[in-house]
């Protein structure tokens, strides 16, 4: 609630029927002092009514209690400790006008200080108060009763969600913006009202919300601007943020925010079950891909990627935060793709022009990315299978492109643990001799393929006589039972020792 529009001492003193006049000079005041809300209003003539007050409460006085010499500076500093907004003097019950004493101390502590005039009885003044807190209290549950109905209004205009957002924004009349579970900001109102250092900070943070799972609304404060933010979802599955410029809501304006984050949430499980559909339509639509046909997305989907295309296999991506991000880039840029999940990841196509779209999103996401060369669409199949021949050669998050695992050795590509096992079991009789001889025979072996088989290079290189390294490789061919003077015994030999682990 505004503190502008809650009951105050000006509105008390505004009262004509009430009589109540100001004795304290208003510019000797603090700024706004007699424009501050009311808690309520209070009497009490004890010397220190403090432990029986509450905060923010105008306290009305006969004075009795300096009749027996209470100290003035004490009792108006107590009040001031106290938190109390206004001390109303009731005149001409105990004793005429009022002390001067008070006066002076009242400005000095910046209370203001009021006169209540005999005719005037305190119950009259407190109930005025309280009958003003009840019209407030109406007025702000009318107020709340007709935002919800123009925000429900507003829920079945076309873009509902944006025009309920841009509803919610007048009504508060702050900004307010909503990031969506990808932590960027998806609707905003008024656009131009907060920085765009402010908005990256919000979404920030919301991301951190959203990936942390926090559902409870939180404060944050932006070079000195504070904010409200709500999350909108269910627990574990969390769609979004809504944030407001705004230091504090009332329960009306909480309740009001609180029917928004329902529609939301409403609209968000609408636009999940169409996404949901719109997944399962294009699994379908990547097996007819992997049958190198594209005649079938094209009529589907309308267009598709121009050619020549890139492949991109995505392992461990958020799915949904993914989706929610691409559709974004693609409305908002024009950018043509295609995404399917698949039992290997979530599979994407793009123009060659957008390839480098794959290291942002591994970058934003922190996840593995294979990614096929430049191909057609007759060769998708083949592209598909690149990508993940790519993604299975990356251990750490970012893009590795099938061109770098193609360029590096045919043999880490057949480097896999079942060939490992093969190759660990052809060479075992060879390293179970090294470990009872202490001979290194499996060295011997290296370095003479190392020396396209040619024993004097080999031999210098180990640092022993050619015949001696001789010998070695043909004890080592019996122990393997391969003859070594044919090239295919070699090329397997060296094959086995580059797979097996040393």
């Amino acid at each position: 609630m505004d503190a502008a529009e809650q009951p105050t001492l000006r509105a008390l003193l505004s009262r004509r029927d009430l009589g109540l006049g100001l004795v304290s000079a208003e510019t000797d005041l603090p700024l706004g002092a007699v424009d501050r809300p009311l808690r309520w209003v209070h009497s009490s003539d004890l010397a220190d009514p403090t432990p029986f007050l509450a905060e923010d409460l105008a306290l009305l006085t006969t004075g009795t209690q300096f009749d027996a010499g209470i100290d003035v500076e004490l009792y108006v500093g107590r009040l001031s400790d106290r938190g109390v907004l206004g001390l109303g003097f009731g005149t001409d019950v105990h004793r005429a006008g009022i002390p001067d004493e008070l006066v002076v101390e009242c400005a000095r502590r910046g209370i203001p200080l009021f006169e209540v005039p005999y005719r005037t009885p305190f119950i009259a003044v407190a109930r005025a108060h309280s009958e003003a807190i009840a019209a407030q209290a109406y007025a702000r549950r009318s107020w709340a009763l007709d935002t919800q109905r123009a925000l429900a209004l507003a829920a079945l205009r076309p873009h509902g969600l944006d025009a309920t957002v841009a509803e919610l924004g007048r009504r508060l009349g702050v900004w307010v913006g909503m990031y969506d579970a990808s932590g960027a900001l998806q609707l905003s109102h008024p656009r131009a009202s907060v920085s765009t250092d402010r908005l990256t900070a919000l979404g920030e943070r919301a991301t951190e919300i959203l990936t942390r799972g926090l559902e409870a609304g939180q404060s944050l404060t932006i070079d000195e601007q504070t904010f409200m933010l709500f999350t909108v979802g269910r627990g574990g599955h969390l769609r979004g943020v809504i944030a407001l410029a705004v230091d504090a809501l009332d329960s009306e304006a909480r309740t009001v925010v609180t029917s928004v984050i329902a529609m939301a949430g409403l609209a968000f499980e609408q636009s999940d079950q169409l996404a949901r559909s719109r997944r399962r339509l294009n699994s379908q639509l990547l097996s007819s891909l992997l049958d190198d046909d594209p005649s079938l997305a094209r009529r589907v989907l309308g267009s598709m990627p121009a050619a020549p295309v890139v492949v991109a296999v995505a392992a461990d991506a958020p799915s949904g935060p993914l989706t929610d991000w691409w559709e974004r880039r693609r409305s908002e840029h024009g950018t043509a793709s295609f995404l399917a999940e698949s039992p290997d990841g979530v599979v994407l196509c793009l123009s060659m022009a957008d390839e480098a779209l794959l290291d942002e999103i591994a970058t934003r996401f922190g996840i593995r990315i294979g990614a096929s060369g430049s191909e057609s669409y007759d060769a998708f199949s083949r592209a598909h299978a690149q990508a993940l021949a790519a993604l299975r050669q990356q251990s750490d998050a970012g893009v590795f492109h099938f061109a770098d695992a193609a360029g590096s050795s045919i043999l880490s590509a057949l480097a896999t643990d079942e060939a490992r096992l093969v190759a660990e079991s052809r060479l075992a009789p060879l390293r179970d001799h090294d470990a009872r001889s202490g001979g290194d025979l499996e060295g011997s072996l290296r370095a003479w393929l190392e020396h396209d088989a040619k024993a004097e290079p080999a031999a210098a290189a180990l640092g022993m006589h050619r015949h001696t390294l001789r010998s070695r490789i043909a004890q080592a061919g019996a122990l393997l039972g391969s003859d070594l003077s044919s090239f295919p015994a070699r090329a397997e030999l060296w094959t086995l020792l580059q797979t097996a682990r040393d």
